[in-house]
């Protein structure tokens, strides 16, 4: 047994106080993947701290010690994949200035170049004022090819690549994108690291693919059959049958949170389907989401209850839940089973993981210019 398998067992137990045996059980699934256990997964990059899916996101993650560098990924009018969660570009761009006719437009609207006029930063330090940098102003959106350039410029840490493929509907054939964009750069080939044990990444969990719909799971699937996968899991239309028909408006309730923690599958059934599909199409694994203990609009339903995680790893799959900050919904997921967490705030997680970053996050952010 490998001696980092041998410390992630040793860890997996602490942090969970299972048994050796269901813990090594649970790592050696992870580690036959090649993926990190239990896995440090950066939103959007450090997305905390700096602004999501920017350079210094990115960059900072990395530095960190972050296992993966995690993006949504869209297509542009001109055919280039780039970074941005939203369809719409207001919340995260300066778009309504600069584009005040087409501020309304999906992000696909419009050419590369334009995307590359836009100011993705400045928006951070207006509602993150303590966290502010003059630095963030007019820092651009970035390409896949962006994003490869940063997860691989680090020769201490290289981060491997979580991939969301954004409302694929709307992207016929970014599958296919995907692969060529992969492929061209070399990232669905392991690569030999020190010793001959590759890093995060190197190995053959360097990339991840994750998706919410069902049809591009399956296209994933077709196009890279020997890259991992995690079916993305969602309550409600389109997903996992809920318990109720009462939508957030007729539920009463006064936040979203409450709402989502309300809404649970209709029965072991309906969650079972979503499971049984994800492993009969490729996924080795699933993203649930999670209620968090102080709510908040990350807050959504609490598809990680024990029963859940371990009907998952008895299929053989692992579990990353989405999308948690703060040490008391770590210990939580973490008690409950799960193999690995998204987070905005990887410093953090880190941390909880025993394995804190070797500098601080201004001193890491300062030393890449930020």
């Amino acid at each position: 047994m490998p001696d980092t398998f041998g410390k992630s067992v040793l860890l997996l137990s602490l942090l969970l106080g299972m048994s050796g045996a269901q813990a090594a059980s649970e790592a050696k699934l992870a580690n036959a993947h090649g993926i990190p256990h239990p896995a440090v997964i950066a939103h959007r990059g450090a997305s905390f701290d700096a602004p999501e899916s920017t350079a210094a996101a990115y960059t900072l993650a990395r530095d960190l010690g972050a296992d993966y560098l995690e993006m949504d990924l869209q297509r542009s009018k001109d055919g280039v994949l780039f970074a941005l969660h939203d369809n719409s570009l207001l919340r995260t761009t300066d778009v309504a200035k600069k584009f005040p006719e087409r501020k309304n437009s999906p992000a696909s609207a419009f050419t590369l170049a334009e995307l590359k006029t836009l100011d993705a930063g400045s928006w951070f330090n207006q509602t993150y004022p303590d966290r502010a940098r003059p630095s963030y102003v007019g820092l651009p959106i970035l390409t896949l090819d962006e994003i490869i350039d940063i997860a691989q410029a680090n020769p201490q840490h290289k981060p491997g690549l979580y991939i969301e493929t954004k409302e694929p509907g709307q992207f016929p054939g970014i599958e296919h994108d995907l692969k060529n964009k992969l492929s061209e750069r070399g990232w669905l080939e392991p690569v030999a690291g020190l010793n001959g044990q590759p890093q995060v990444g190197q190995g053959k969990g360097r990339v991840i693919l994750q998706t919410f719909e069902k049809n591009s799971l399956g296209l994933l699937q077709k196009e890279m059959p020997d890259t991992p996968k995690i079916l993305l899991l969602w309550v409600g239309e389109g997903a996992i049958t809920p318990n109720t028909p009462l939508s957030f408006a007729d539920s009463g309730e006064k936040d979203k949170a409450a709402y989502y923690a309300r809404l649970q599958p209709k029965d072991q059934a309906a969650f079972m389907q979503w499971i049984d599909f994800a492993k009969a199409n490729g996924a080795m694994g699933t993203g649930p989401s999670a209620a968090l203990a102080d709510g908040g609009d990350q807050s959504y339903f609490d598809l990680i209850k024990p029963w859940m995680n371990k009907a998952t790893h008895d299929k053989g799959m692992l579990v990353h839940v989405y999308t948690l900050d703060e040490p008391v919904d770590f210990k939580k997921a973490m008690e409950a089973g799960v193999d690995g967490i998204f987070t905005n705030r990887a410093s953090e997680l880190l941390k909880y993981y025993q394995r804190p970053a070797s500098h601080t996050v201004p001193q890491l952010l300062e030393s890449n210019g930020y």
